[in-house]
């Protein structure tokens, strides 16, 4: 059985191979870097423009914001992924790969490490970028790692149902609706939360708040979040291998 060194090796070159071609893909690469500076730069300008406009402060909302990018980031990711597997199901590469020592699970292990693996570093560096929140190391990583998950959802999502690249962005375009309910959880009282947990976004928002403001009991969430969301990744992935078997 090919070691996690080897499946990088044999996998990495196509994917490397298959985003710089694409312009597309290569744009989703660098998007987060760019929504960090936004953020850094755009909010204190809005928040500045707001209060002397309209003697608003925006200030309490810095974890609100800034929780937009523990969403978009993993999100950004798994499109980029999903679509490397739309690509490589239409060229037939998990066949070519099945003449290697690589194993089926040792592909599906690849797609959903990989993704989760590059969002955390991502998400931590567009935490510190952006530089609205005062958060920890320690805070920061257990907030990425809880998010990471999302990249893995969205790029089986995608290669679960859709066919091609253009049904993958009406996909990826509907999923937005999964978006708001975590966001509007931010206004709701706690209790009444839990319905929207069914929404798999809700927890590394949750997650996020409770660490940037040093509630108790976030390491229950850290937890309930990740079961939530591995058992979405198992379904997916099953959904997925079997579209590969047709």
């Amino acid at each position: 059985m090919p070691t996690a060194t080897a499946v990088i090796r044999a996998l990495g070159p196509i994917d490397l191979k298959s985003v710089a071609r694409d312009s597309m893909l290569r744009w989703l690469v660098g998007t987060p870097i760019v929504l960090a500076f936004a953020f850094r730069w755009g909010v204190p300008a809005l928040d500045a423009w707001l209060g002397e406009r309209y003697a608003f402060n925006l200030t309490p909302y810095y974890p609100l914001l800034t929780s937009f990018l523990v969403l978009m980031i993993p999100t950004l990711v798994g499109s980029v992924v999903g679509f490397l597997l739309l690509d490589q199901r239409d060229d037939r590469t998990l066949t070519a790969l099945q003449v290697t020592p690589l194993t089926v699970q040792g592909y599906f292990a690849y797609r959903i490490a990989v993704p989760m693996a590059v969002s955390v570093p991502v998400m931590m560096a567009s935490i510190a970028v952006a530089d609205l929140v005062e958060m920890g190391v320690v805070a920061a990583f257990a907030a990425a790692v809880q998010a990471a998950p999302t990249a893995p959802l969205y790029a089986l999502f995608v290669a679960a149902f859709a066919a091609n690249k253009v049904q993958g962005f009406a996909l990826l375009k509907g999923a937005g609706v999964l978006t708001w309910p975590p966001v509007f959880a931010w206004f709701v009282a706690s209790p009444w939360q839990v319905a929207i947990g069914l929404d798999p976004l809700y927890w590394p928002l949750k997650l996020f708040w409770m660490l940037e403001a040093g509630e108790p009991r976030a390491a229950l969430y850290f937890l309930a979040g990740l079961g939530y969301q591995g058992m979405l990744i198992a379904l997916l992935l099953r959904r997925y291998g079997s579209r590969l078997a047709v």
